[in-house]
Order: structure tokens, then sequence, then C-alpha cells
């Protein structure tokens, strides 16, 4: 017996077991796509019809097991009716089924990645044995999903619906150990052993040491649970996921839904009610905007991929200017991750703040449990302060992020270059200033550019490398491949006012002003923004960045943009600026910030500003919010994209979500024009013409609507 597809293979070993071999061809990993489908039927068909067969084994020879569904191309299936859609998970999961209903024992072997479909593939089988270095879980909430191949059926039965529930809801992926106390996997072994342990496993059970049948009806019967337990244990766990994931999350919730209705019917009955609940969450808009980003995620991905393989030099060494906070964060950043540095500064002040900036990151690691002692020392000892430029001569790669005065910038760049080696590439860590103003005195500007973070370097995935005109591709790629190793989402933006993020941020700022202006409160703007699913709304979120750094932006973006980005005559921002009133950094901006018991800032409103910006007096509609505050953003997007500021759509939205948190259930800002409709947006606009030229509507808008065009299609 032997078949050899694409996708799989299947070949009989000598002990009567069967092998069947998940190894795609055409890819470098294995993933359900329908082809794959269609070939694991033939193979069960013909096992079906094979004397002697005593076990199987289900392995793969790449380095991964199976990562899941091919999700490029079930997108597109989500757009069908709900009949077919349903009628397509049927055939699906009665594959499925079919391997899980073999008349003999089956072990999945689990030797790397078993994600979403591929961990659904080896809950099928009736155990399960995995590497050390393997990884498991449903992380299908992730993409606005809920298991579809049986997930929320056999994992409940098998591990206990408390369990079951925290595993889909949090769609986190587990360690085998952690997999193995909870039931989820039977054994844990070497790499080197696991071939070997689950063909003794599959001997085991097919000579009855191991009973198969049994486990195989604990998968199918109804879940153990009375009517109490039953009712405690959901009623907790809709209360719990509710508050985190509702109303913009439904795919957790209805995860639950499918586990509670089906917790006391037979598995196959279950089954119906699973391609009911994915059909219901892989047709909203939620599951297409967050597949939407896996899918622009994986070509961020394939971008670092490609730098990393085309630049001349690999950063082996790094060095920051300027320590502080900024300084010390992308200190620690680069040495968290194996990668050397020097932090250097005028004085000693500087550097041991930047130090401990560095080391309250690692503190805090440690404290939650994520960074051992040993790893903490080894980073700190990767960080070398200094207050001369002979230390920083080595360096392969050199982030300047001194003060945000391009002066100052531009004496330390021509003297860090003077000390550099010739091949050193030299990248400015800069939200306004003109790559190419800082170019102009430096003698290798071909190994210049910008390099973008975002506050805290730590947590903010997104780093914009800017581009200026006399900028290497060499020099692009090499500052996009340290960015990646420093673990990092890097986004390559083209030099010009505001660059890109900060160019689109502006215009929603100056919204949120218009809205005062017009007699807006902005603790109502702030909960309207909040709902639409931002962070936090547009009055906190200038008050976390910093008054004096948002209004020293003014000048920049007003002499790039004057027609549409000019500042404001009474601008509640410079009123507050004038006041010295800086946001957090100094205790009051729009809000006041006080302290709670444990040391954390939480804001309050004090009355008394309003004397300052001007008092509310008007209530807005939360939809006249929601529009006046998004279309001059939407379209300064638009404009970036139009100008090829950002290459690509995808890019555009990454870096959106990436370095403002704009809310990942709408998948950015122009996959929200898509789920919006531009036709609409153009309409819209229409009504808020009269508020100035951020409201009018780019061309490229109204050619797209005239050749039935999208940003994104299925």
């Amino acid at each position: 017996m032997n078949y050899d597809g694409q996708s799989l293979r299947c070949q009989m070993l000598d002990n009567g077991i069967a092998e069947v071999i998940f190894d795609n061809k055409n890819e470098s990993v294995n993933k359900f796509d329908n082809a794959t489908l269609k070939e694991w039927k033939a193979v069960i068909d013909l096992l079906n019809a094979t004397d002697g067969v005593r076990g199987a084994i289900a392995t793969s020879p790449k380095p991964v097991f199976i990562v899941g569904a091919d999700i490029t191309e079930f997108l597109g299936m989500f757009a069908n009716p709900r009949e077919q859609m349903i009628q397509w998970c049927t055939e699906a999961g009665a594959i499925f089924s079919g391997f899980e209903a073999l008349p003999f024992p089956t072990v999945a072997v689990i030797n790397g990645f078993a994600l979403g479909g591929g961990f659904e593939m080896a809950l099928t089988c009736d155990f399960r044995v995995a590497a050390a270095t393997a990884r498991v879980g449903l992380p299908e909430t992730q993409l606005g999903l809920i298991p579809g191949f049986g997930g929320t059926i056999r994992l409940p039965r098998l591990i206990g619906s408390d369990n079951a529930i925290e595993w889909i809801a949090m769609a986190k992926t587990h360690k085998p150990e952690d997999a193995l106390k909870v039931g989820a996997i039977d054994a844990v072994t070497s790499p080197e052993a696991l071939r070997e342990v689950a063909l003794q496993m599959a001997e085991d059970a097919a000579t009855g040491k191991l009973d198969w049948k049994a486990r195989r009806e604990e998968k199918q019967a109804p879940l153990k649970l009375n009517k109490l337990e039953s009712t405690m244990a959901f009623t907790t766990a809709k209360g719990m996921v509710g508050a985190k994931a509702l109303p913009h999350y439904p795919a957790p919730m209805e995860a639950i839904r499918v586990i509670e209705t089906t917790a006391q019917m037979p598995a196959q009955e279950a089954l119906k009610e699973e391609h009911e609940g994915f059909t219901t969450v892989c047709q909203t808009s939620q599951a297409s905007a967050m597949v939407q980003i896996f899918l622009n995620d994986q070509l961020l991905k394939k971008k670092a991929k490609i730098a990393a393989k085309t630049a001349n030099k690999q950063v082996e060494s790094a060095a920051v200017l300027g320590a502080g906070i900024m300084g010390g964060g992308i200190a620690y950043q680069s040495a968290s991750k194996g990668i050397p540095v020097v932090m250097k500064d005028i004085n000693t002040a500087a550097l041991d703040l930047g130090m401990n900036e560095a080391i309250k990151i690692l503190n805090k690691g440690v404290q939650l449990g994520k960074v051992t002692p040993e790893k903490m020392a080894k980073v700190v000892a990767s960080i070398t302060p200094t207050l001369e430029y002979s230390t920083v001569k080595q360096a392969d790669l050199v982030v300047e992020a001194v003060v945000e005065n391009p002066k100052v910038k531009d004496t330390v760049l021509q003297e860090v270059e003077s000390v550099l080696s010739e091949d050193a590439i030299l990248t400015s860590n800069t939200s306004t200033i003109s790559i190419d103003l800082l170019a102009a005195n430096l003698k290798r500007p071909e190994q210049f550019c910008g390099m973008h973070f975002f506050n805290p370097v730590h947590k903010m995935p997104l780093v914009e490398v800017i581009k200026g005109s006399k900028t290497s591709e060499d020099t692009i790629a090499t500052t996009v491949a340290y960015a990646t190793a420093m673990g990092k989402s890097a986004v390559v933006v083209k030099d010009c006012p505001g660059f890109y993020v900060n160019r689109v941020l502006f215009p929603y700022f100056r919204a949120f002003s218009q809205l005062l202006n017009d007699g807006a409160d902005f603790r109502q703007i702030d909960k309207v923004m909040a709902g639409f699913g931002w962070p936090m709304g547009p009055a906190y979120l200038l008050d976390v960045v910093g008054i004096d750094t948002a209004y020293h932006c003014v000048d920049v973006l007003a002499s790039g943009y004057p027609d549409r980005m000019s500042a404001l005559a009474d601008d509640p921002v410079e009123k507050l600026f004038t006041d010295k009133k800086y946001g957090q950094k100094s205790g009051s901006g729009f809000y006041v910030y006080e302290k709670d018991k444990k040391g954390k800032p939480t804001k309050v409103v004090d009355e008394s500003v309003f004397n300052l910006i001007g008092a509310p007096n008007k209530k807005f509609d939360q939809q006249e919010i929601i529009d006046r505050m998004m279309l001059p953003f939407i379209f300064e997007v638009v404009r970036c994209l139009d100008e090829k500021i950002v290459d690509t759509a995808a890019e555009c939205d990454m870096a959106l979500i990436y370095g403002l948190g704009f809310p990942p259930f709408r998948g950015g800002a122009l996959k929200y024009a898509d789920e919006l409709g531009i036709n609409h947006m153009i309409q819209t606009a229409e009504k808020y013409a009269h508020l100035g030229a951020g409201y009018q509507v780019p061309e490229m808008l109204k050619t797209m609507v005239a050749e039935n065009k999208t940003f994104y299609t299925a």
C-alpha cells in the first residue's frame, strides 16, 4: 500500500503500522488547503480498503507538523452564502471524522508547530506524542474565527470545558509539558526519540496495552458535567471572556456558546453546531479584518526575510547616541535580542537614566517570571555606557536618539560619522525632522536613514525606516534586518514632513481640536473614540504623547501641508502648551494625573481646565464625532499610499496597528474604508466639506469608485 500525492504520502511499515506523512512539496510548511483535504480523504479511503493495517501514525518530515488552515485560500470562501459555507464545513469535517473513525489506533507525531487545523488533526488521533520543542494550540480566535474542524468538540472532551475555553478563547500556543498536564497530549520526548516513542505507542495500542477504543469513546461522548457544574463553568467563563472580548471580538464568546450548547450532545451531532458557529463568525467584519491583518503581517515578515538575505552585512554590534528613556529603551531592545550595544551620552546622569530604564524593564520581566536573573545579567552586560566616541567606532549600525532639534542632531551625526568605519550605517530616531535635511552635511548620505521608534520602545512593535532621497537600498535592507532582529516590525516609508505615522495622526488631532472649538466636550470625544476601538481617546492620547511633543510637530506639518494642516486659531492644544500643561509628564494636560495605591498614574478631570480651553456647550451625535475624527485620518492615509510614501495598503494598515494601536478588529484605516464603502465615505465627506481641506476627498478615492476598486480583494 503506497500513496504519493503533492501534500501527503502514505506507506506501510514492516510491523503493519501505516505512516501518513504530511509533506507538501510546494510549500515550506504543511497547511490544510482544499487540495490537502482532498488527498487526505483519498488516504483515509485507502487505509479503510487495505487489509492487515494494525495502526497508523501521522508524521511530518518538515520542521513543523501542520501550521493550520490555508487562510489565503479560505478567505475568499467566507463571502459565499451561509448555506454553501456550512456545506463546505460539513464536508471538511467529515474528512477529520473519517480519520478519527479508522478501525485501528492512530497516533499524531507532533514534531513542531501543530496549530489550529493542525492541532485539530492531532485531536482526531487516539494518542498524541510531541517533541519537547513542539508547540500546540487553537489560536483561531486571533483571526476572529473559532475552530471549525472539530476543535470545540474534541478538546473539551479531552481536557475539560474550563481548560478548553481558556485554550480557545485566549488563543495561546502551549508548550508540550503544559499540554501534557491537562491531557491535551499523552507523551513528551526529545526530538531524536520522537518517532521511536510514537511507533511504540502505536504498537502498544495495537496489542491492547493501551485502550485506544476507550480514548476514542471519550471524545465521542457528552461532557461529564452535571447541571450545577455546567452552569457555574459557563457563566464564569462568559463573564470573564465577555468583559475582554465584547463587543468588538465576538469569536471567543461564540466558541463558548458552541462548547456550552454541545456539552451534552454526541460528537457527530455537536459538530453540526460547530459548523453553524464557525460560519457565523467567519462572515463577520471582524474576521475579515483580523484575517487581513494576519495576511498583512505575513507580507511584512516576507519583506523582512528578503531584506536579511539581500543586505550586504549583518549588524552584530550597535550603538545608541543619547541615553535617557528613549535611548535606554532602544539599547535594551537590542541587547535583549542578543545584539550588544554601546550607549553614548555627554553626561553620566543621562547614562544612568538610560541604564536604569533598561534595568527597570528587565526587573519587571523578572517579577513576572518572563526573564531569568541570568538573562537579566547577560542583557545588562551587553549594554556598554560611555562618554567617549572611541567606544562607538566599532558599531555596524548607530541609532542617533538625541533631542528632537535639527541643529543638535546635525552636529551629533557629523561627529559620529567621522569616527565610524567606512561601511557603518548611521540612522536617526526622529519623529518629524527631514532625513534629507539631516543628511545634508554628511559625507556618506547613502548610508544614512531614519529609524523611528515608538514609545515605550519595548512594547511598541513598529519601527518606521525612513528612506531619504540619497539613501541606498542596501542601507534600507540592513536597517530593516536590524529592526527585525530587534523583534520589531519594520515598515519602509519615504521622507516627507511627518513621515507616515505622525503625518496621518496630525489630521486626527486637528479634527479633535476643531470639535472642541465647535463646543464639544473632550470627555465625550474620548468615550466615543475609545468605544470605536482606539486604546484611548484623543485627549488622553495627547496627554500620554505629551502636549509639548504634539505642539512642536505643528510647525513641521503646517509648513509641509499648509492647505489642510495649518495651525488652528485658538487651538486648545496650544493653550495647554502655553500654560505648561504637558500631559502625564507634567501631571496635568486635558486630565490631571494622580497615582493610585500601586503608584500607577490615573486620570481625573479638573473642571478648571475649561477656563483655559473653553467650556463645552454642545452635545454631538456619536456618529458625527466618529466621522469628523476618522475622515481626515483615512484621507491622509490614502494620500500617503497614492504618493508612494508607503508601498502597499497592507503596510499602511500594519503601521497604524503596530504604531498607533489602530483597532485590530477594524483591520487598519484602508480595510475599514473598504468595510464602510468608499462611495459612502465620499458622500459622508460632503457633509463636512465646510470644515476645510482635511475633509476634501483625495482623487485616488474618486478614481477607485469610478473603476469599482477596493484596497483589498478577497
